[in-house]
């Protein structure tokens, strides 16, 4: 679409704001960019940053335990793309956090694995492949001149 630059970030409402911070900042290593605070002084949103063009938001407040199951209407996960995917399991069953899947290759061509938050998103990480179906979709898209 004419003007979008990139994806920014993705936001997300959690129960326990503390127990979301330990998994992404402590634990998966996303340091803390900022916070925004409500007028009486509560925590609004926190910032994370993924890469330098990549956000994570998490608000507290969630209302339910648990983000909806698989098949429910919404966002349905976040994928966190991996250099080095085996490297990158390890460091975080390391650091405490299951893995919910098993590395494994995706039928687009790449190697994924999966994680959940403490609110239950579910978080992809996928190694990507040089000829997965992704970069060939985008060649095929530039030689269209799209």
């Amino acid at each position: 679409m004419l003007g979008i630059t990139g994806y920014g970030h993705v936001a997300i409402k959690v129960k326990d704001l503390d127990a979301s911070l330990d998994f992404y900042r402590e634990r998966l290593g996303f340091p803390e960019m900022l916070r925004l605070k409500n007028d009486d002084g509560s925590t609004w949103l926190v910032y994370l940053r993924i890469t330098d063009d990549h956000y994570l938001e998490i608000f507290p407040g969630a209302e339910n335990d648990r983000a909806p199951g698989w098949n429910a209407n919404g966002v349905n996960h976040m994928c966190f793309t991996i250099d080095n995917l085996d490297a990158t399991a390890e460091r975080i069953k390391a650091a405490g956090i299951k893995l919910t899947a098993q590395i494994k290759p995706g039928l687009d061509g790449n190697r994924q694995a999966w994680i959940e938050d403490p609110d239950g998103n579910r978080i992809e990480l996928m190694e990507m492949h040089p000829d997965c179906l992704q970069y060939q979709g985008i060649k095929r898209l530039h030689a269209e001149g799209k």
